[in-house]
């Protein structure tokens, strides 16, 4: 049972490794690599400081939940993902894959879950709750900076999934309450 078991979770892994390889490959493109660079950057965290601070700047004291919500899911989500890469330990894919290149600067040494896609998910699905009308600019950004980790060679698919996943149900969690 245990071998079996193993046998699958190796196959789960080399096809998650072939196929981050070959979303990777669009990195060798400058400009591609410079625009997910950007996306990358941008999903560090300013592009959502930047929104909270214009929603308050154009809905003032009206923004005020929304922005706690987003606040507080994020907070809660850096924790959750930074235990559960202590806890895993995956290396990034670009350190373990010869053909795949990395395209940007981690922010830490681990690869699972993607705490960018975890946040973007989060901070997404909080803010279309209040702001519906965002969506068009919201879910192409959180699509890009989910995409951006893999053609980086920062995280594998099953990372991106894994951490849009946690990222969905904490928002859905931080909205309940």
């Amino acid at each position: 049972m245990q071998t079996e078991l193993s046998l699958v979770l190796a196959r789960i892994n080399a096809a998650d490794a072939a196929l981050c390889a070959r979303i990777n490959r669009a990195n060798r493109s400058r400009l591609v690599q410079r625009f997910f660079s950007t996306i990358s950057r941008l999903g560090d965290g300013a592009f959502w400081y930047v929104l909270m601070a214009l929603l308050v700047i154009v809905e003032h004291e009206f923004a005020f939940k929304p922005v706690l919500h987003m606040i507080a899911a994020g907070l809660i989500g850096l924790a959750l993902y930074k235990w559960l890469k202590q806890k895993t330990l995956r290396p990034r894919p670009c350190d373990l894959h010869a053909a795949i290149l990395r395209g940007a600067a981690p922010l830490d040494e681990f690869s699972f879950p993607s705490g960018h896609t975890l946040h973007a998910v989060t901070f997404t699905v909080v803010a279309l709750a209040y702001y519906p009308w965002l969506a068009p600019v919201l879910v192409p950004f959180t699509l890009l900076v989910a995409l951006s980790r893999v053609i980086l060679g920062l995280h594998y698919p099953s990372d991106v999934l894994a951490g849009a996943v946690i990222g969905y149900a904490l928002a859905t969690l931080a909205l309940l309450v």
